[in-house]
């Protein structure tokens, strides 16, 4: 990682001094060692990337749904637990403040995208009532979470 002295010369076994000849410092970089470590890095970064994304563990219903297109902006995700527990990312919430504090959150954001992750077990009435609370938290764009590989009904399962 330091400049090594590099002796002028034809490069030849037997050198011949010359009068006044000088060493000359190298003034190359050897860059080989952090080429190594930003490989490391990046592979470390590539295999913690998909465990950083923690939340509530729900069990999501399948569907041959295609991802919605990604935002700038870090997603806002409401949970409904299988008990029935409502969550504003990892934050518990009763429903009688639920529209509050999306209110609150859509004053502070620029977009009214918010994804809504419901478990299976629940019954479409409640999840319908919170996605209508969602809308009258000031959210219009809102995005069902669903996991992949559920039936097609094009003939094809998953």
């Amino acid at each position: 990682m330091g400049a090594g002295v590099m002796k002028s010369g034809d490069g030849g076994g037997r050198r011949r001094r010359r009068r006044g000849s000088r060493v000359q410092p190298m003034a190359e970089i050897n860059i080989t060692p952090f080429v190594d470590v930003m490989l490391v890095l990046l592979i470390i970064f590539m295999v913690a990337a998909p465990l950083m994304t923690v939340g509530v563990p729900v069990e999501l219903p399948k569907t041959a749904a295609d991802a919605l297109p990604g935002d700038d902006e870090e997603p806002l995700t409401v949970t409904i637990t299988a008990d029935g527990v409502i969550m504003i990312q990892e934050t518990e919430t009763s429903p009688e403040e639920l529209v509050a504090k999306l209110q609150a959150i859509a004053a502070e954001r620029t977009s009214d995208r918010i994804f809504l992750r419901a478990d299976g077990a629940n019954q479409w009435n409640s999840v319908a009532e919170i996605m209508g609370a969602l809308n009258a938290g000031g959210f219009s764009n809102i995005g069902l979470v669903t996991d992949v590989g559920g039936p097609s009904f094009a003939g094809s399962d998953g």
